[in-house]
């Protein structure tokens, strides 16, 4: 047991992706040991899970579809007879998008944005917080968007369905406190992970577009994944006990 986390581990849904491993290892690097979830990149998920073992913490990996609560109750049951408890789960499970303006979104591509990330982070929250009451707390943490704060051009499929989930974060810290459950939010900007990386290859980030928004942050470098794992792992520790349903923005000054 670290000093930041009770015994059990930290449950990282999206965790075989660019930011959920970079998440994962921050977790691990604090003292403490972590399940992570993955969709179908298994073995994304294995060499994500080995690294964390190589930072001397436990791993344990676990395969499920966000839209299917019977598959993430599984889920999250084995992830508690790996580790004895879950004491927080991050929430950063989400497709790649494509950018399209709202008139435009099949409805396809909207409902499938809402399954994985609204329905799906509801349903872990669902399943997670019997188990946080029996367990004394727990701690969410959800990796949401900066485009919350400010509206980013053709990101709606990306940014819809997180603002879903900032309203239950709130409902969760308002309703879950007296069990000493805390509920939380990255807002999660420019990172040179995951979708951005993906965005780059298939042309929807050129170098004018990076220009651009380089242009509006005071921080002018794109952020890590580190530097999301590190704000979840503060708003997941002990050292943010007494803080709940607030936001930090993870963003190099976007929007400000």
């Amino acid at each position: 047991m670290s000093r930041a986390f009770p015994e059990g581990a930290v449950a990282v849904f999206g965790g075989s992706g660019g930011i959920g491993k970079g998440v994962a290892l921050e977790f691990a690097k604090a003292g403490t040991d972590v399940a992570i979830f993955y969709r179908s990149k298994k073995d994304s998920a294995e060499a994500a899970a080995e690294e964390v073992r190589k930072l001397g913490r436990r791993a344990s990996i676990h395969q499920a579809d966000a839209r299917s609560y019977e598959e993430l109750e599984a889920g999250f049951g084995s992830a508690v007879e790996a580790h004895g408890r879950i004491h927080s789960i991050v929430w950063g499970a989400g497709p790649i998008v494509a950018q399209v303006n709202i008139a435009d979104w099949s409805l396809e591509q909207f409902r499938a944005s809402m399954e994985i990330e609204a329905f799906g982070f509801y349903y872990a929250v669902r399943i997670a917080i019997p188990h946080f009451r029996a367990k004394g707390g727990g701690s969410f943490v959800h990796l949401g968007s900066a485009g919350h704060d400010w509206w980013p051009h053709l990101d709606g499929l990306s940014v819809a369905p997180k603002a879903c989930n900032e309203s239950l974060i709130k409902g969760i810290a308002k309703e879950e406190g007296v069990h000493e459950i805390r509920a939380n939010s990255v807002l999660v900007g420019v990172i040179d992970a995951g979708q951005f990386k993906v965005g780059q290859q298939e042309g929807y980030f050129d170098a004018e577009w990076e220009r651009n928004v380089k242009a509006m942050l005071p921080i002018k470098r794109w952020g890590l994944a580190e530097d999301i794992g590190k704000a979840a792992v503060f708003l997941a520790s002990d050292d943010a006990n007494y803080v709940t349903g607030q936001t930090i923005s993870v963003a190099g000054g976007f929007g400000v």
